[in-house]
């Protein structure tokens, strides 16, 4: 999502990743990448529960989730990957938002 960040935002839109680690690593890391968006540490996992992420401890942990909410907060879209190589390609996710 960084190299498209820009052609997001153009649609009036927000990304928020929302990682599973600790404030203070997740901070750490979210700096050292320089990401342009939003990174919200959920280390009791509330809000991946919330928006049913699901764990796949075979698979490496946490399953890619991808959530499209609109500004009056009603889920637009929704993606629960597979494995940790089933993302949506960022066109498929941006051709959902009206403009």
């Amino acid at each position: 999502m960084r190299q498209d960040y820009q052609d997001i935002a153009k649609l009036s839109v927000e990304i928020i990743v929302v990682g599973s680690e600790k404030p203070a690593s997740f901070q750490e890391y979210w700096l050292a990448e320089n990401f342009p968006f939003v990174g919200l540490p959920d280390p009791d996992h509330i809000i991946q529960q919330l928006y049913g992420q699901e764990v796949k401890l075979l698979k490496l942990g946490r399953m890619p989730a991808q959530v499209l909410v609109d500004k009056h907060g009603i889920v637009r879209y929704v993606h629960y990957g597979d494995s940790m190589a089933d993302i949506p390609l960022n066109n498929d996710i941006m051709n959902l938002i009206e403009p």
